[in-house]
């Protein structure tokens, strides 16, 4: 049988097309990246124009204890004392058990089990604070008054044992994978000089990855300064609180006090106006706020950019024939320390499954709130949807064009620098947010309560959970892979769209869920600038003058109201429906990690 060859045409130079020019590409990445600045200078921006606009004396709100705006005296050293109390509370908290749970699921559990754990750790991040409020009202208030015998049971310490719980995710996730990047072969060495496990933690694991989990308490850390709401609900919210003595300062932990987040979530901000001693004072609190996080951020972030080759491998073996009998109390205690988030997550769910029953009747889901705390809460569930939405589709794509401008066009340099530039926009407070929004949007700009001022003030809670894992998958990219791409002759921003684009996308849907899922519990810039408690549509008819019901302030204005049975109801109900929003969110992004986690693009 003849072979025929097909004989190709003869395409003349100059007439074959040519791939489409990509030029769009360039000026979509920085725009994502211009949007991460941007946030940080229209909120410094803000500050220091409230700051302008008065006469604000920074020695007397350093050092001064009163606040008292009639008759203006403006001194914010209680507030910053009450934040550094329930930090300090938080992290003693939160630390120790947070590292044991995090050497737990590192290094005594299968792979299997330990992704499942984590996982459940993990579901605690998703929690709203304004749930967690909630469960200090129920639980840490009461149990404060008890051991404290003081009434009520606000105070610091019950804010710091609400904040040791919202952290402690954090600090677990951080440390696990500063102790997953210490390389096997350390741990092989040192089993082969025949240490025990607790042994080979200790001297090959815990000094390399010692830095990364520093960097997920300073983290932790910058999220505790920012957190409003949660702690608004349970500190007692009292000014000039400052101790003298030893005693006194023993005893001020069970009694209210106030911290800069509360101060700025409460009703002055909005009292104060837009100018002036007082607009100009509460600024200034507001700088401080920002200058402590972003120390902490920054700092937390320098950790864990540190290669895990800076520990030292000292392989020792204890002295004494009790090695294996404290190797296995070691393990039992961290083990313990694992199974304590995980109880704490299944006690949450189980308070919400029991006060928040009316979530589980469909009627709940999909009538509207009548009265003050009647009805069902389908307006609220529209409205926080069309938040998260918008705030999705607006973070999306300059998310992603900030992290794969990181991933491939930026320096060593200039990724270190912007990637701090955007964990501290990450973990600037909500608060601050919601009032530079309130006054950007909703006064300057003459839109009033706005569910489209609501997004886009949400924008940058999410904008850099997009952009820092795009970043990370885009710099995993193999060399091999992008030398063959240009060797086809592609231009840079054609290799852009058709190898980093396609790689990129699933670590940027992940990161896309895990932002909406923590959008969808805010509650701080909301109050100001978005939602009122009764009397919006359930779809807004424009955007000007046109507020939503949202759940998260839904929940916080019930809860105002703890005396009433039926408000209460309400609120466990409706907090039950934004956890169960928020933990089908943070599930699929989790199914997206473990689904791609460590696999290779190859089409």
């Amino acid at each position: 049988m003849a072979l025929t060859q097909e004989e190709r045409p003869v395409v003349e130079p100059g007439t074959e097309p040519r791939p489409r020019r990509s030029a769009w590409v360039w000026g979509w990445l920085f725009t994502g990246a211009f949007s991460v600045l941007a946030v940080l200078l229209a909120l410094l921006g803000y500050l220091g124009e409230g700051v302008a606009g008065g006469d604000v004396d920074w020695a007397e709100l350093l050092t001064e204890s009163s606040w008292n705006p009639t008759g203006s005296v403006f001194g914010g050293l209680a507030m910053i004392y009450g934040s550094a109390v329930v930090c300090v509370i938080a992290l003693v908290l939160a630390v120790p058990v947070g590292w044991g749970a995090a050497v737990a699921l590192s290094e005594y559990l299968p792979r299997r089990a330990a992704r499942a754990l984590r996982m459940s750790v993990e579901l605690l991040a998703a929690v709203p604070s304004i749930v967690y409020g909630l469960i200090g009202i129920l639980l840490i208030r009461p149990f404060v008054g008890a051991i404290a015998d003081v009434p009520g049971g606000d105070s610091l310490l019950a804010a710091g044992i609400v904040l040791a719980v919202m952290i402690m995710p954090t600090i677990v996730a951080v440390s696990v994978d500063a102790l997953a990047a210490v390389p096997d072969r350390d741990r092989e060495a040192a089993y082969s000089l025949g240490l025990t496990r607790r042994e080979v933690i200790r001297s090959a694991v815990l000094p390399k990855a010692r830095p990364g989990m520093r960097a997920g308490v300073l983290l932790g850390l910058a999220r505790a300064l920012g957190e409003a709401i949660a702690v608004f609900l349970v500190v007692g919210r009292a000014d000039g609180r400052l101790p003298g003595t030893f005693d006194q300062l023993l005893n001020s932990l069970v009694r209210p006090g106030q911290t800069l987040t509360t101060k700025l979530a409460g009703p002055e901000p909005v009292l104060a106006g837009t100018s002036g001693t007082y607009f100009a004072s509460l600024c200034g609190l507001g700088l401080v706020l920002l200058t402590l996080v972003a120390v902490a951020t920054v700092w937390g972030n320098r950790g864990a950019s540190r290669t895990a080759g800076s520990g030292r491998f000292r392989g020792r073996q204890s002295a004494g024939r009790g090695r294996h009998q404290l190797d296995r109390f070691v393990a039992a205690v961290r083990l313990g320390a694992l199974a304590l988030p995980v109880l704490l997550l299944l006690g949450m769910l189980v308070v919400l499954a029991t006060r928040g029953s009316a979530a589980f009747h469909p009627s709940f889901w999909f009538t509207s709130a009548t009265g003050a705390a009647g009805g069902g809460v389908s307006d609220q569930i529209l409205g926080t949807l069309l938040l998260v939405i918008t705030c999705g589709l607006i973070a999306l794509p300059l998310g992603f064009g900030a992290g794969v401008l990181l991933g491939v066009h930026a320096s060593a340099r200039t990724v270190r620098v912007l990637q701090t530039l955007t964990v501290v926009v990450g973990g600037t407070p909500t608060i601050l947010l919601g009032l530079a929004g309130f006054v950007i949007f909703c006064s300057a700009m003459g839109w009033g309560r706005s569910w489209l001022a609501g997004a886009i003030v949400l924008v940058p809670v999410v904008v850099p959970m997009v952009a820092l894992p795009t970043c990370a998958r885009v710099r995993s990219l193999s060399p091999e892979m992008t030398e063959s791409a240009l060797a086809l002759g592609l231009t840079r921003a054609q290799y852009i769209r058709s190898v980093v684009v396609p790689y990129a996308w699933p670590a940027t849907l992940t990161g896309l869920l895990l932002g909406l899922a923590r959008a969808a519990g805010e509650t701080a810039p909301l109050l100001f600038t978005a939602t009122v408690f009764f009397g919006a549509p359930a779809l807004p008819g424009g955007i000007v003058e046109s507020p939503v019901q949202a759940l998260p302030t839904h929940i916080f204005t019930l809860s105002q109201d703890s005396g009433d049975p039926q408000a209460v109801a309400q609120a466990w109900g409706s907090a039950m429906v934004l956890v169960l929003i928020t933990a089908v969110l943070l599930s699929l992004a989790v199914a997206l990690r473990n689904r791609f986690e460590g696999e290779r693009w190859t089409t």
